[in-house]
């Protein structure tokens, strides 16, 4: 977990709080994901589902267990929040032939977690197209009162969208010891997702690839376990 500091910590957001994206009042989960109460919507980014076959597949060996882990993850969200639709935004599969890996145990744990509610498979670069016998409805993108939902940032200035694709994750020195953790990047106006996936890695916020993407001051909202901490992005420090 990130020490929360008076030095460092701009503000630690309970799990529970809410914030605001455009004209709507969002919650930002301590796992990594995003509620919206007055949509009952879920939103989840970048699973990158059965990273670990895909690798094994060319000899790069890896426990096979982060589909397992990633959907396990998902379901206590899921359950945290008893969402009515679930929004995946993209790469939820690692590579196109991903959804046909997927075990028995795995096919349960997803067929689980989309029980009872809708399920939106937003397309991403690395997604099966379609996506094979999962059921849910496929999109480009979702727009739902004033907020985008999409895959890949725009490279315009917009307001009122949330995207996934780039794993956006921030460094910080606090008391001394170098922490390196998944985020939310958002300056109010656009927001980008963390990753959920658990092999899927991350681009820090002072990459141009990101930062680039706001035109002035913006936060990163660490997760960190049972709270989310917010660091103003010019207190992070780029990679070495």
């Amino acid at each position: 977990m990130v020490a929360q500091t008076a030095e460092a910590a701009d503000e630690a957001v309970g799990a529970g709080d809410e914030f605001a994206l455009a004209d709507a009042r969002l919650v930002l989960d301590c796992a990594g994901a995003l509620y919206w109460p007055a949509e009952r919507m879920l939103i989840a980014a970048d699973l990158h589902l059965e990273k670990g076959s895909s690798f094994a597949a060319r000899g790069v060996p890896l426990p096979p267990y982060d589909t397992r882990a990633t959907l396990a993850l998902l379901g206590e969200i899921v359950a945290r929040w008893n969402p009515r639709r679930l929004v995946l935004l993209g790469d939820s599969f690692h590579d196109r032939r991903g959804a046909e890996r997927l075990g028995l145990l795995e096919r349960e744990q997803l067929a689980d977690l989309m029980r009872g509610r809708e399920v939106v498979w937003v397309a991403g670069n690395h997604d099966p197209d379609p996506m094979p016998g999962l059921g849910g409805t496929p999109a480009d993108e979702l727009r739902v009162g004033p907020l985008s939902l999409r895959h890949e940032p725009s490279a315009q200035p917009v307001t009122g969208e949330i995207a996934g694709h780039l794993h956006p994750v921030a460094r910080l020195v606090v008391r001394g010891r170098g922490l390196r953790r998944r985020c939310f990047a958002s300056d109010g106006a656009r927001l980008v997702m963390p990753a959920l996936g658990a092999y899927a890695g991350g681009l820090n916020i002072r990459d141009a690839a990101v930062a680039g993407l706001f035109a002035g001051d913006f936060a990163a909202h660490l997760v960190g376990g049972a709270r989310i901490y917010r660091f103003a992005h010019h207190a992070c420090l780029p990679d070495r």
